[in-house]
């Protein structure tokens, strides 16, 4: 992942992996962004308006191939500002609790936004009222307008030092992942049970023989990321699945086979 920001020379150091570790795969900036467009019906949009300044407003969205659906009024003024410059960006938060708001996963779509063609029209108004339900009751309303937006441009941000840019294609052909939406109860279940078997993991996979302890922070379908602690100082290491999975449901085989590796 690219990094935006540069040593401020007072940052804590972290202690480097002490043996080899295998390159485990992790999500690319295409699928994190499509993971956080698909946890939300909510974002920001960013329009222009007639005189050129930029416009935030709060709107919820559908999704149609992850390109998001949005219904507005040309009574607000973010529905004019489309109708006059097509030229929109979607910033989406995912929803996740956290002490520090700046660690949530997020995304901006940039691009423009467009009516929706003859041949996807209903998938697009469906797709609007299976993520809106209270949508039933104004979609039709003759001063509302149906878009959608070609995304661009995907821009995702992960937490501190964890962002990377998507093109429209890498965007299109992306899918979201399958598991970390639905495994914070998994994670925590790992953390309170199975501390002995991430501690293995951390130095046997992570490349952390001296860690002391270690926490799962997340997963997907790759693998899991671990915070590790040891004499050395605080780090984070990632350890892989033997074969990626496809559900949540797989989780549980995914992480005990690390285990039984971890100790082999």
């Amino acid at each position: 992942m690219a990094l935006d920001h540069g040593d401020p020379g007072d940052a804590p150091s972290t202690p480097p992996p002490l043996t080899e570790t295998e390159t485990v795969r992790r999500p690319t900036a295409a699928e994190e962004a499509r993971t956080v467009a698909a946890s939300t019906n909510i974002a920001t949009l960013a329009s222009l308006t007639a005189d050129g300044d930029p416009w935030a407003s709060y709107i919820t969205y559908g999704l149609v191939d992850g390109s998001p659906v949005l219904c507005v009024s040309r009574m607000a003024e973010h529905g004019r500002n489309l109708l006059h410059d097509a030229r929109a960006s979607l910033a989406i938060v995912a929803p996740e609790s956290a002490s520090d708001p700046l660690s949530v996963s997020r995304v901006t779509l940039a691009g423009v936004v467009e009516s929706p063609r003859d041949d996807e029209l209903d998938a697009a108004r469906e797709a609007h009222l299976a993520a809106v339900p209270a949508a039933k009751y104004y979609i039709d309303y003759s001063d509302f307008t149906l878009w959608i937006l070609r995304v661009h441009r995907a821009r995702w941000v992960g937490g501190y030092g964890r962002m990377d840019s998507a093109t429209a294609e890498d965007y299109a052909a992306a899918a979201a992942d399958p598991v970390s939406p639905h495994a914070a109860s998994a994670i925590t279940h790992l953390n309170d049970d199975h501390a002995d078997s991430l501690l293995a993991m951390a130095q046997r996979l992570g490349g952390y023989p001296d860690a002391t302890a270690a926490t799962c922070t997340s997963a997907d379908r790759y693998g899991l990321d671990l915070s590790v602690r040891t004499p050395r100082g605080n780090a984070t290491t990632r350890v892989g699945y033997a074969h990626p999975i496809d559900a949540i449901d797989e989780l549980r085989s995914a992480t005990v086979e690390l285990a039984r590796r971890a100790r082999g």
